[in-house]
């Protein structure tokens, strides 16, 4: 019986084998090592430069894979929502004519205070060492 036999539902066109079809990561992936876990903490805090998008990314991707890497990024973005968006709020008040330079430089300090907090954070958690930020409403729990 040759192969069309067989199956007749299915065509075969001179086409590769069949290959499974693609199972994606597993939900349950492997923890990270230490190294791996403070790596991930580190750049949660530094990912404040760009605001609070890195911190939230790393803790929705990481937090249940490092103890360090959760508790980092929860409090890393605890930190940067806030002052983002009264900063991207500040940035969109710039178009008032008599205002605006003061929401600009209102924004860019903003920006800078964030800035140069992660830059601390991210160089204190790089050594291991866990970082809470003194002014931080802690929103997440």
């Amino acid at each position: 019986m040759s192969p069309r036999e067989e199956h007749p539902d299915r065509l075969d066109r001179g086409a590769a084998p069949q290959q499974p079809p693609y199972q994606g990561v597993a939900p349950n992936a492997l923890p990270l090592t230490a190294t791996e876990d403070r790596q991930w903490a580190t750049l949660a805090h530094f990912g404040g430069i760009l605001g609070f998008v890195p911190s939230l990314l790393i803790y929705l991707v990481f937090r249940d894979r490092g103890p360090f890497t959760a508790q980092e990024s929860k409090e890393a973005l605890n930190f940067t929502l806030p002052p983002t968006v009264v900063a991207m709020l500040a940035n969109l008040l710039v178009i008032i004519p008599a205002v605006g330079n003061i929401f600009a430089v209102l924004a860019t300090l903003i920006w800078l205070g964030i800035a140069v907090f992660s830059v601390i954070a991210g160089i204190r958690v790089n050594r291991g060492q866990p970082y809470r930020y003194q002014y931080n409403l802690r929103l997440i729990k």
